[in-house]
């Protein structure tokens, strides 16, 4: 936790004054009071700057910077600027350059071009996050360690593969356990010594897009190049303990970024912090989910929003401003789901290279007068104002959604049964649906206790690791409630097809067998029939994408498939299991019968709405010290009304009273005071 550093949440962003004269940095200085900002990063990308050379390291400048700024009311999330090596550094040990998976290597340019597994970007790397613990341990204006920047890439060089070696040896033990693992009977694929495996790429397993000629080797690389990444980050991690052992040090994740298991990271990062870059088109529900991940990776721990656009980006085709309001609205959103920060990407825009047309605080017209910037202290005031109040209040939830990285690789390295399938849609296809809702869900990983939850679901859990059907038994025998979908319980953690009959070992909690998997063609659709009503599900609703082939063993059969050779078959059904239920949805459905159906569920287990609100209204809570604080969230662009019934409330933001009826303006925020 860092909130015992500041009395109100951070509220500032990423800063390089390095592109700066100091006449600008000191008018920056002026703007930042008139923001209310009071943290800035910095030293992200200065690593040329401070090392010239591989003996030479000049610190004064970044001595003056840190000292300037607290002198004027701003602390520092200090980064170790080992995002982008130096360009000597390529030039003398080519060993740090990265090899791409056609086996070109790169030249010096871009960022993210460190192989992590070279000797000497390990050695140097470490080398200046000790020399700036060592200088900065005692230094107050220092309240966060930023390490590197939005890890991510991968490498095929030979160090690469020669460590993938040395880590599958410790994983495997034996080459004979290797080659049962990997299935290596299959198209003469045996190894007989460990210098004939080589690196899965296009030169090799790859082909197509995404695709693994031997998905257990695509596996493995996957879970060795986020650890080889992992590795990297610990050693600065390590670097800076030994000088400050109760130092706050994290790095900026990116929410469902396939490349790196996030739960894995989290467990060495003091705060999780993330870099939160919605489109203008992105489903609200989907940054939620997000946020909810981000908040998940430490187990509910609030977590820094360390970065998000004051207005606009620069990577997308299309490069939309944020309409007024929505930086605002989308800054609470953050702080509902459990951000203990607000900061920006940029502070002052650049003016050369690929992110001059990013958005910033301050914009190229250099001063305060300009739209963006007014909506910035006015959330500057906002949070003095609020001061403490959220700070470390936590997210409660009785529903929690299960997402695995590992299964996510499987998934998609998979050369079947369907491109079309993709894991983190579907996870956001029933997140959205509680979100409608506004039913509060962690997104919890298959190593998290949930025995406090009334009801999980693991949307496609194609992979089940050891221990977890286990876990889930003993969960649904205890009286929970657990859902799952379609290609679910189909592989071990080795990418291995459980035989005699999916869904394998979920086999006997679900009460069913499936036989086949049908996959439909985009524009193919089946249907959904209920034998029944069950409750508000009715009659028909469309389905799509994969229909399991399913034979009930025990399970109680609710709906049917409608059309096809399969017609009369199981698509919806519930089994009774100890003291709760499992449930098994065989197909891909329509919103309307994943509303209904999770409508029931949550009903049935007395979880209730926050608020009932019009569509696009949001609400989260958080809760502290036996108050719990509504944020109620308006993403229309108009004024919406909601129903406070006779409850009497205080929004935190203006001082007003609320009770009944309640208008919210278009894209407006209420913080409500509920004590209990």
């Amino acid at each position: 936790m860092i909130s015992s550093k500041l009395p109100k949440m951070f509220y500032g962003g990423d800063y390089n004054p390095e592109q700066w004269d100091h006449a600008t940095h000191l008018e920056d200085l002026r703007m930042f009071k008139l923001a209310g900002i009071d943290i800035a990063t910095i030293n992200v990308f200065s690593w040329a700057l401070i090392q010239p050379d591989e003996v030479t390291y000049n610190f004064e400048d970044l001595d003056q910077l840190i000292d300037r700024l607290h002198q004027n009311g701003v602390y520092i999330c200090l980064a170790t600027s080992t995002a982008a090596h130096p360009a000597w550094m390529a030039k003398n040990y080519p060993d740090v350059l990265r090899v791409d998976a056609d086996g070109r290597k790169r030249k010096f340019g871009g960022r993210h071009n460190s192989c992590p597994n070279s000797p000497t970007y390990r050695k140097y790397s470490e080398i200046i996050a000790d020399k700036l613990a060592a200088r900065y341990k005692d230094h107050d204006a220092v309240l966060v360690w930023h390490i590197s920047n939005e890890y991510g890439g991968e490498c095929y060089c030979e160090n690469c593969e020669k460590a993938f070696r040395v880590y599958l040896k410790k994983r495997y033990t034996s080459i004979e356990q290797l080659n049962k693992a990997w299935n290596t009977n299959f198209w003469g694929h045996t190894f007989y010594d460990w210098d004939e495996i080589v690196l899965p790429s296009n030169l090799s397993e790859h082909w197509g897009h995404n695709s693994s000629s031997f998905q257990g080797i695509s596996l493995d690389y996957s879970r060795f190049n986020s650890d080889s990444l992992l590795e990297c980050y610990l050693l600065e991690y390590n670097a800076i303990k030994k000088h400050i052992p109760d130092a706050v040090v994290t790095t900026n994740l990116m929410g469902f970024f396939k490349q790196l298991d996030y739960f894995k990271w989290a467990k060495y990062m003091d705060i999780v912090s993330w870099d939160s870059y919605p489109g203008l088109a992105t489903p609200v529900s989907y940054t939620a989910m997000a946020h909810d991940l981000m908040r998940g990776l430490k187990d509910g721990q609030p977590f820094m929003l360390m970065e998000q656009t004051p207005s606009q980006q620069n990577w997308q085709p299309y490069n939309s401003l944020k309409r007024p309001g929505v930086m605002r609205l989308w800054s609470y959103q953050s702080i509902a789901h459990g951000a203990d920060t607000v900061m920006f990407f940029q502070l002052r825009r650049s003016i050369g290279a690929c992110e001059k047309y990013h958005g910033a605080v301050i914009e190229h017209a250099g001063h305060e007068n300009t739209r963006v910037f007014r909506e910035v202290a006015q959330l500057g005031g906002e949070l003095q104002r609020l001061g403490d109040t959220t700070l470390d209040a936590t997210v409660q939830s009785k529903v929690a959604i299960v997402f695995d990285w590992d299964n996510w690789w499987a998934i998609e390295k998979s050369s079947g049964p369907t491109i079309a399938l993709n894991y983190v849609e579907q996870i956001h296809k029933y997140y959205a649906a509680f979100f409608r809702r506004n039913i509060q869900v962690d997104i919890v990983s298959v190593d998290t206790d949930i025995s406090s939850y009334d009801l999980v679901l693991a949307p496609v859990l194609y992979m089940v690791k050891p221990g977890f059907a286990a876990k889930l038994e003993q969960f649904v025998a205890d009286g929970g409630t657990f859902l799952t979908t379609f290609f679910s319980g189909i592989v071990n953690e080795h990418d291995l097809v459980t035989t005699g009959g999916y869904p394998g070992e979920l086999r006997s909690l679900l009460g069913i067998w499936v036989e086949e998997i049908d996959a439909l063609l985009p524009e193919q659709k089946n249907s959904i029939v209920m034998k029944e009503s069950f409750g508000t599900l009715t009659g028909a609703y469309e389905c799509g994408m994969l229909c399991d082939l399913l034979h009930s063993e025990g399970a109680d059969v609710i709906a049917e498939y409608g059309e096809d050779f399969y017609k009369g078959m199981p698509a919806l059904t519930r089994n009774v299991y100890g003291q709760g239920e499992a449930w098994y949805v065989a197909t891909d459905p329509d919103d309307m019968f994943l509303d209904g159906l999770l409508g029931e569920l949550t009903a049935a287990k007395h979880i209730q709405p926050l608020l009932e609100t019009p569509q696009g209204v949001e609400v989260s809570a958080r809760t502290k010290s036996g108050s719990s604080y509504l944020f109620v969230m308006n993403h229309n662009s108009s004024a919406q009304s909601y129903d406070l019934g006779e409850a009497k409330v205080r929004e935190l933001l203006t001082g007003q009273h609320y009770t009944g009826p309640t208008e919210i303006e278009a894209r407006g925020v209420h913080i409500l005071e509920w004590t209990t």
